[in-house]
């Protein structure tokens, strides 16, 4: 055979050493990717489990390279199933595994292009006028339903941040924004709006609603104690709007004071 360059030729090898068995490229996920997203998977995961993890779910949701590869960068699988919840305790096992799976932690909000010291109406903002970005975050299956949701108790005029309905769990998800720190009280708060949620907007058909409390950061052992109370099923996870630099990047960048003091001498 002829017309290989040197780069393809090497592209080959380093697949074939990365999948040696003949069953596995022929009849696992990565025989059914094109050819640049199997490129883009060698590349970029040395980990053989998490490649086929990904290679797999690529071919579950119809990835483009573009995504796929948006997907490796944030760490997507990594972070599913990650969030403190009850779910275990709160939720049918049928269902306890796939609820958990559907949360992740942290959630990157990266794609907002807002300061990090943003409050909870800003976020919310934000997201929705990026629904996309956030769909796409929040994982297959979720739909949206609404911002500032309005549910009215006992004469009382409530408005939960945001509402979704999850077409595999088969309920809503009320999601609640703290632009701070997770605290006990909290949970109150979510559970208040998912009782509403069941008694005036839930059908018969639909499952109990699940809670998701997104905070600026928590304290793990805190949340999961508020949590074991709860007789509702929820979860709490921490989102980033601005994604870490790796720390060999970070040590490289100049600090405030060299910056200031390069300036100064420029000046």
């Amino acid at each position: 055979m002829k017309g290989f360059s040197r780069a393809n030729l090497l592209y080959m090898r380093a697949f074939a050493e990365a999948w040696p068995q003949e069953e596995v490229i022929v009849q696992q996920a990565v025989g059914q990717l094109p050819w640049g997203h199997n490129l883009l998977l060698l590349a970029k995961l040395k980990d053989p489990v998490m490649r086929m993890n990904y290679a797999q779910r690529a071919i579950e949701h119809g990835w483009s390279r573009n995504v796929l590869g948006m997907h490796i960068e944030t760490r997507r699988l990594e972070r599913e199933g990650q969030a403190v919840t009850n779910f275990a305790e709160r939720l049918p096992a049928a269902g306890s595994d796939l609820a958990q799976q559907s949360l992740k932690d942290p959630y990157v909000f990266d794609f907002l292009s807002i300061g990090k010291d943003a409050d909870e109406r800003e976020i919310e903002t934000a997201l929705v006028q990026h629904i996309s970005s956030f769909l796409l975050e929040l994982g297959a299956g979720f739909a949206y339903v609404g911002r500032q949701v309005h549910v009215e108790v006992g004469g009382d005029d409530f408005y939960i941040d945001l509402l979704f309905y999850h077409l595999k769990l088969r309920c809503y998800i009320v999601i609640e924004l703290k632009a701070g720190a997770f605290k006990p009280e909290h949970t109150g708060q979510l559970g208040f709006y998912m009782t509403a949620v069941d008694r005036q907007l839930k059908s018969e058909h639909d499952a109990p609603t699940i809670g998701l409390l997104l905070c600026k950061s928590k304290n793990k052992v805190v949340a999961e104690y508020a949590l074991h109370d709860s007789n509702k099923a929820m979860g709490v996870a921490e989102y980033q709007l601005i994604e870490s630099l790796p720390a060999e990047m970070q040590t490289s960048l100049p600090s405030i004071e060299q910056i200031e003091r390069e300036l100064a001498d420029w000046l």
